[in-house]
Formats: C-alpha cells, structure tokens, sequence
C-alpha cells in the first residue's frame, strides 16, 4: 500500500528569505535553492540537500503538497521532483487532481460551509470596520472561502488577534496568525478532510504530516505520524499530540529535517 505524505508548505518546507533563521557563519550555510519567483523576484527557497530529499520522497511515497495558498500562489512554485498527482490549496478547499480543481470536491465543501457558518460577506464587513489602516497593508478574499490581512506586526494591538478569535468563534470561524498574515478561516475548511479524501482515492493506509501553523493542527491529528519545526504558531504555544513530533530546528534547516523523517519513515513502512 502507498505511503501519502501530506505537508504544509510555507515555513515548513520552503522559506522566505525572512525566514531561513541561518544562525552560522557565512562560510557554512546551507547553498539554497530558488522554489517560487513573483514579480521577476525571488520569495522561498530550500536548501539543495532538501532538494535531494524531496526528489527521493516523491519517488518513495505519495507526496500531497497541502497548503492555505490559493490555487494561483500554489502555481508559482516549481518544487523538485516529479510533479505531484495530487495537491491541496485553499486550506482543502481545493483538490488539484494534476494540476486541476477536482469540481465534486469543491462543490462538497462550499456546500458545508453554506450549512454550518457565518457568510463569508459577514466575516469580510467585520474586518473592515475591525481593523485599522494604520497597521493593516492589504485585506484579501482568497478563492471566495476564507480573508486574510497582512499587517504590520509591530504596530497590531496586543489583544487584537484574541478578540478576533472570540468573535469568530461564535460564527464558526478559526482565527490563525502567520509571520504578517491573519487568516480568518471556516472551521470546516481543513486541510485533514481533503487529504482524508486523497488517502482514500489511493489506498494510502499511512499517513505522514507536518506544519507550522494553527491551520495545521487537524493535518497533523488526522495523520499517523506526524512533525512540526521549532519555530510557528504551535510551537510558540508548546502545541503537541501523541503521535507528532515536535523538533528543535528552525527556519530552512527545519524544512530539511523534516523532509529527512519523512523518508525514513515512508522507507520504514
């Protein structure tokens, strides 16, 4: 039986520059490998030894890149590797078969979003009248599902995020703050359904995980095994489960780590 790999991507595989967390000296970092270019401008990297790991995982195991991106963030990527059969973007919003949005898949979970929470256009009105432009840079709508705002971290009121949370709490909404970024998510949207639903169209009777984030705690639950980096949102809150991992690397050496346990683990089953 397959081995599905399912990770998340940002700050877990592949790195901003902002956030590579190289603590040598110069001489002795990792060489990096450019993954995503926008704007004729280089925005995440790996290193070439996780490079390496990736090429051999996807030839191992059924590697599922599984991500909050939009399906347009998700393609500017060019992971190494052979291509992915299967991706999740938007959260599990969407399930790219070869690159395409299977349509049964999102016509399945816009409707339990229309069922069991608040609008999207009530969650979008509140953030406008909530947030501030003196710290908010930009509010998006991402794929018609879920907001996010990018925001000048050191300007945002301590207790902002929290009382966000509260107020989506209560409308069925998730609240998850990311380097500059407040995502503002349906409960239902999750990465672990649409990566439960990818396990069962391949046979895949283990599953290996990992992420940084608050959005990635139910992939990690729903996983076999699973890992999370010393650096991101559960690791500050000293979030852990029985079956997951918590490492003490940071930044792109943790991506290495990472990708180094998932072969181990794909080879071992």
């Amino acid at each position: 039986m397959p081995v599905l790999v399912a990770s998340d991507l940002d700050r877990t595989l592949i790195y901003s520059a902002a956030a590579l967390a190289l603590t040598m000296p110069d001489p002795e970092a990792p060489r990096l490998l450019c993954v995503e270019v926008y704007e004729s401008r280089p925005l995440s990297y790996l290193t070439e030894t996780a490079a390496g790991l990736l090429t051999e995982l996807g030839d191992t195991a059924v590697f599922v890149p599984t991500t909050t991106r939009t399906r347009e963030q998700y393609q500017r990527i060019s992971l190494p590797g052979p291509p992915p059969s299967y991706a999740i973007c938007a959260n599990g919003g969407h399930l790219l078969v070869d690159g395409v949005s299977d349509p049964d898949w999102h016509a399945r979970v816009t409707a339990r979003l229309a069922d069991e929470c608040a609008s999207l256009d009530e969650v979008g009105e509140h953030l406008m009248r909530a947030a501030d432009p003196v710290w908010v840079r930009k509010q998006r709508i991402a794929e018609d599902l879920f907001a996010y705002l990018v925001v000048e971290r050191e300007l945002l009121p301590e207790d902002w995020v929290k009382e966000l949370a509260v107020w989506a709490e209560n409308r069925g909404w998730t609240v998850s703050l990311q380097g500059r970024k407040i995502y503002v998510v349906p409960k239902p949207l999750t990465k672990s359904a649409a990566v439960r639903e990818v396990a069962r169209r391949t046979g895949a009777e283990l599953t290996l995980a990992a992420g940084d984030s608050l959005l990635d705690a139910d992939l990690l639950l729903a996983a076999d095994r699973g890992w999370r980096p010393g650096h991101g949102e559960l690791a500050d809150s000293g979030w852990t489960a029985p079956a997951i991992t918590a490492l003490p690397e940071r930044g792109v050496l943790a991506g290495e780590r990472i990708l180094r346990e998932f072969l181990t683990a794909a080879r071992g089953a």
